[in-house]
């Protein structure tokens, strides 16, 4: 492509029109745009770091740390949290991470386990960064359970500029921590929800790796969807610090 432009730009360039200097200027910036899209679309090897155990909710993408709180579920998991024997209406521990237009946009899962539930829910297209995204915004969620029981989800949001989720994830599907399950095209948010009794590992403006960060440890003991009191949060916010609905106080 960027041969093409290039020939194009001698093309024009050699007939005259408009003018040589601006024939070549226009396609210097197609070549540029389409380098551009090849390097945001890079998807580079990324491994689950050594120590990283059965408990360890693993990053699903690229970003900045932007809210660590309780929420509930995702609207569109209600039946399916149920029919796993649980209120959905509960609030877990949640950790959102913001996207922006030039980290890599491939998506992984963040435990091994199983995919329960899959729902795709369109909506507008806010700045991912606004809490509103969450809830407004076209999204992609995918409910799982761990081999220990645990319920956990994740979601795919997209943002101002996002106009494309892609999901390759299957309902039934096995998935290891870290394999890649889709991307969120130009600019997004993901976030995670985990059971009751976890421990947020990183903090608010911190940035994380997909694949490769460990977002949070769960407990040992398979709590499904308890009731998420408080969550200890890494250094800078405090190893007992509450997470309420207004965020960590």
């Amino acid at each position: 492509m960027i041969v093409a432009s290039l020939l194009l730009g001698g093309l024009v360039a050699w007939l005259g029109w408009p003018a040589p200097w601006a024939a070549w200027v226009i396609c210097a910036g197609l070549g540029l745009l389409v380098l551009w899209g090849l390097w945001f679309f890079r998807d580079p090897v990324r491994r689950v770091p050594e120590g990283a155990t059965a408990e360890s909710v693993i990053s699903p993408a690229d970003g900045k740390v932007i809210k660590v709180d309780l929420a509930p579920l995702p609207v569109e998991l209600a039946e399916a949290v149920r029919g796993l024997g649980h209120d959905p209406l509960v609030p877990l521990v949640r950790v959102s991470i913001f996207l922006n237009l030039f980290d890599v946009h491939v998506n992984r899962v963040v435990v091994g386990g199983r995919i329960v539930k899959l729902a795709y829910t369109p909506g507008a297209f806010v700045n991912a960064s606004f809490d509103k995204a969450s809830t407004h915004n076209e999204r992609n969620a995918a409910l799982m359970v761990d081999g220990a029981g645990r319920v956990l989800a994740f979601s795919q949001i997209a943002g101002l500029v996002a106009r494309r989720i892609v999901c390759h994830l299957r309902e039934g599907q096995s998935v290891a921590a870290g394999e890649r399950f889709g991307l969120i095209r130009f600019g997004s948010r993901a976030e995670v929800w985990m059971p009751a009794g976890t421990r947020v590992d990183v903090q608010v403006g911190q940035r994380v790796t997909a694949g490769v960060s460990v977002l949070a440890t769960m407990a040992q003991a398979a709590s499904g969807v308890g009731v998420a009191s408080s969550v200890g949060v890494a250094s800078g916010v405090g190893a007992a610090s509450v997470v309420g609905a207004d965020g960590v106080r």
